[in-house]
């Protein structure tokens, strides 16, 4: 549950920042949100669940 809660927010920053620069338009982050909840709803979405907590053990575990 954090990882998905940080996630959200790290990506929607990361969205505000390309929609403050206007190299993201609009009608790009709404296709791109659109995709998002599409492809949640599909068969590979634990794929991607399962691939997305597995890197963020990995640099969690990265000590510098």
């Amino acid at each position: 549950m954090i990882l998905s809660i940080s996630g959200v927010v790290l990506f929607g920053v990361i969205v505000y920042l390309f929609f403050r620069k206007d190299s993201l338009k609009a009608s790009h982050a709404i296709v791109c949100a659109l995709f998002g909840f599409y492809l949640s709803s599909t068969a590979i979405a634990p794929s991607i669940r399962a691939g997305s907590a597995s890197l963020a053990g990995l640099l969690g575990g990265l000590k510098f």
